[in-house]
């Protein structure tokens, strides 16, 4: 059983202020003593961030869609475990998810599955009696979701506060707090929304400082952790990396074991080979030392979910950070390297003049080292990326558009690599506004299902390049698959 007091801070739309009172509220918590365990839904890697940096905690991302809805709970109770206090930013509006799934990655599906009380952060700028009504019906549109309390954002002054909390009596739903609209702590955005973290140093630690204040004055904490701790017992054991994986080794559709689970759904009849299973071969090189799996950091590649590096590091692999904007060689030992997603297009120049690391990078993929790269890494593997060369490692050019391409995808993968075998259904999420040229190698990564069929990526030797992020703990075989892969590769 999990005990945790928790809240989920959702809001009508998004723009109301989501991030910047949950940011407060964690900061504030903390602030005052607490252990705060930060948790973000739907597959947001900017917001968690901010999280991190104000409860000097790992923020942790709940997506339903990704990971399916049975691993909402021990998610987050591995998260909040030793915490004294969890709080769940939530995404969009309170009951958007899925396109045309229904509730499906919805924060309203997340707080259900959490057993957590909702409290609703409602941009009052431009209302005051009307407030009311909304309140009443996101808290009465369905009986399972607790919403028990509200926080008014963007308030214009003391008379507009005391209009608001009028209208609000009467409907019920206590008003735990009122903010006042404070420019200095807004935060800046650019084409994907907020700026991470990671790119803004001491600014975004002064703005988070201020959030913690702004809420310390305009909340009441007191009342706010009573109610997380009204929150009943989740009856959830803690996800672990190392049950994961065993789980995962029955689940891996390229196991004798087959199986199936969460988001792996099916395989096509025949695909995957017994090799790279879990008993092929031990996760220690013969050099008796972990392989090391180089794992891309910085602010040029911020996106990752803090579970792929528990599970490589489960599944037996040395993970070393490293960054490329600055580093011009990978950490000693490299036999695998993992790039996740970032903002490459914003640093291109940068990442293009550091080219010893890039001619590192090159010449361990032509040597058929495990290389796995999601959407940044895809293009930092490319020839180049608006008109400044990269990696060279795919045939390939890539350049930023006006168009933002986002939303979860159901793919396929196409054939055999160093994460899945062939005929491995997988759901993942794409969002990016750059394109590469071609789209698809002669090996397709994956071939896309919904919401249009394509095929997408690129497969070659130990490469498995994509636009698709996927959620580590929704495919715990891929990291012992990886890591099997490094450990072959070494003794080759």
């Amino acid at each position: 059983m999990t005990a945790v007091p928790r809240l989920v801070i959702a809001a009508p739309s998004s723009g109301s202020g989501k991030t910047t009172v949950a940011t407060g509220l964690m900061a504030a918590f903390t602030a005052a003593g607490l252990a705060v365990s930060p948790h973000k839904v739907g597959p947001d890697y900017i917001d968690p961030g901010y999280h991190a940096l104000a409860t000097g905690r790992v923020g942790r991302n709940l997506d339903s869609y990704l990971c399916g809805t049975e691993l909402i709970a021990p998610l987050f109770a591995h998260g909040a475990r030793g915490c004294d206090l969890a709080l769940v930013e939530g995404v969009m509006g309170l009951y958007d998810g899925a396109s045309g799934q229904g509730e499906l990655a919805s924060t309203a599906q997340v707080a259900k599955l959490l057993r957590a009380p909702v409290v609703l952060v409602v941009d009052a700028s431009s209302q005051s009696r009307s407030v009311a009504a909304l309140v009443h019906g996101f808290a009465s549109w369905d009986p399972q979701v607790r919403v028990a309390g509200v926080i008014l954002n963007k308030v214009g002054s003391d008379r507009h506060e005391e209009l608001l909390r009028d209208a609000l009596d009467e409907s019920g739903v206590p008003v735990f707090g009122a903010l006042r609209r404070v420019p200095q702590v807004s935060q800046p955005s650019r084409h994907l929304g907020l700026i991470p973290v990671a790119e803004r140093s001491a600014e975004v630690v002064e703005s988070v400082a201020a959030l913690a204040e702004q809420v310390r004055q305009g909340c009441d904490l007191e009342g706010l952790h009573t109610l997380a701790r009204s929150a009943p017992s989740l009856d959830a054991e803690p996800w672990s990396p190392d049950t994961a994986l065993d789980a995962g080794l029955a689940a891996d559709p390229g196991s004798a074991l087959g199986g199936g689970r969460a988001a792996v759904e099916a395989t096509a009849p025949g695909a995957g080979q017994p090799a790279g299973t879990a008993s092929a071969v031990s996760v220690t090189s013969r050099a008796g030392r972990k392989p090391v799996v180089a794992l891309a950091a910085g602010a040029a590649f911020t996106f990752s979910y803090a579970e792929q590096a528990e599970l490589l590091t489960a599944a037996g692999a040395e993970v070393v950070p490293f960054d490329p904007l600055h580093d011009e060689q990978l950490p000693d030992g490299t036999r695998g390297l993992v790039i996740g997603g970032g903002f490459p297009e914003v640093h291109a120049p940068d990442l293009s003049a550091n080219e010893a690391l890039r001619k590192t990078v090159a010449d361990l993929a032509a040597g058929g080292a495990p290389v796995a790269a999601e959407c940044a890494g895809l293009l930092y593997l490319a020839r180049s990326l608006d008109g400044q060369p990269m990696c060279g490692v795919l045939d390939a050019e890539a350049r930023m558009t006006e168009r933002l391409t986002l939303g979860y995808r159901e793919a396929v993968a196409v054939s055999d690599s160093v994460l899945a075998p062939a005929g491995t259904r997988v759901r993942g999420h794409e969002f990016h506004r750059t394109v590469i040229e071609p789209g698809a190698g002669a090996v397709p990564a994956w071939g896309m299902h919904a919401p249009e069929r394509r095929v997408e990526g690129f497969v070659q030797q130990g490469v498995h390049a994509s636009y698709l992020h996927t959620h580590a703990a929704a495919l715990p075989f891929a990291a012992r698959r990886f890591v099997e892969r490094c450990t072959q590769w070494t003794a080759q």
